[in-house]
């Protein structure tokens, strides 16, 4: 019995002050978008203040360092991207360990990338694509947000599957990578399906596959990436909550209690979807596993790509 009120005791006191919510990143993306729908929900679960607050820098890095080293209490969370598991595996060290040194509570939602190319070429699926690449190896480049992001490991683990080579040209950000590839300066992009459906409605990009499981219900005809023939490649993004690792399970069943409650909410789904965002919820355990499973893979590409930050 005792032992029982020892464990339950700390879920029965909190929140017993207010609450930060770390984004590693500045404001204004889709991590700052999503944190900012369910602080309400939360102050109003919890009882006490959410405070959301960017700690930008060195890829996130600052931001989940807050964190790592703060007390294990649940009083600090922290609201990533899918980047959290890709700095792992391209930068030789990091302050924290980025399993032992936090502790899941959600997935919260997930958003696939789409494989766009510019529309000059002759190729009007994946296969094509390949072929034409084959054809002239390494002559076709690929656009990135920028060097060791997620698109950049993404083609790099594509092209290899697919036996191509191609030339990476790192832009800042997502947004010149896309008007790249419009412009016909590089042959081949991944973004964000909504940050490029104006392009592909205007017929300034040609969409070649999406890469999630199931095909985008804003683009039904575009087949995914699987159906195109590489089953092996999930590109996909993802938002998830975590907390400082040591912090008591009767708080994070708490906290993912309450963030599966905010995702069951309409206004919240219809602002996600509003991002090109599908939820997710589930277990924290879940979540647990695709962060060890992402690191692991993340790790395997960048090694074979010799992708290091230093």
């Amino acid at each position: 019995m005792l032992a029982m009120l020892a464990m339950l005791s700390p879920a029965m006191a909190y929140p017993d002050r207010a609450i930060r919510m770390i984004i590693p990143l500045p404001p204004g993306g889709v991590v700052d978008i999503v944190a900012r729908l369910l602080q309400p929900h939360l102050e109003a679960a919890l009882g006490q203040p959410v405070i959301v607050e960017n700690r930008a820098g060195a890829s996130g890095i600052i931001g989940a360092n807050t964190v790592a080293t703060a007390d294990p209490d649940g009083h600090t969370l922290l609201l990533v991207p899918t980047t959290f598991t890709i700095n792992p595996a391209i930068h030789a060290k990091l302050p924290f360990d980025p399993v032992r040194g936090f502790e899941p509570v959600a997935l919260v939602a997930r958003n696939s990338l789409i494989f766009l190319i510019n529309p000059a070429l002759k190729a009007s699926t994946l296969k094509e694509f390949v072929d034409l690449a084959k054809a002239q190896p390494g002559k076709l480049n690929y656009a990135t947000p920028g060097a060791s992001s997620q698109a950049q490991l993404l083609l790099e683990l594509w092209t290899s599957q697919a036996g191509i080579r191609m030339q990476h040209v790192p832009y800042r950000g997502g947004a010149p990578a896309v008007m790249a590839t419009v412009t016909g300066e590089a042959d081949m992009t991944l973004i964000a399906t909504v940050a490029s459906l104006q392009q592909i409605e205007a017929k300034k990009l040609r969409a070649l596959a999406t890469g999630g499981a199931t095909r985008e219900p804003q683009l039904p005809e575009v087949p995914t990436v699987a159906e195109a023939g590489f089953p092996d490649v999930k590109a996909v993004q993802w938002v998830g909550l975590l907390t400082t690792g040591g912090t008591p399970k009767p708080i994070v069943d708490r906290l993912n209690t309450e963030i599966q409650r905010a995702l069951q909410r309409s206004d919240v789904q219809a602002s996600l979807e509003k991002q090109g965002m599908t939820i997710v919820g589930g277990p924290a355990s879940d979540f647990g596993s695709l962060i060890e499973a992402e690191i692991k893979q993340w790790t395997d590409v960048a090694r074979k790509a010799n992708i290091q930050m230093e």
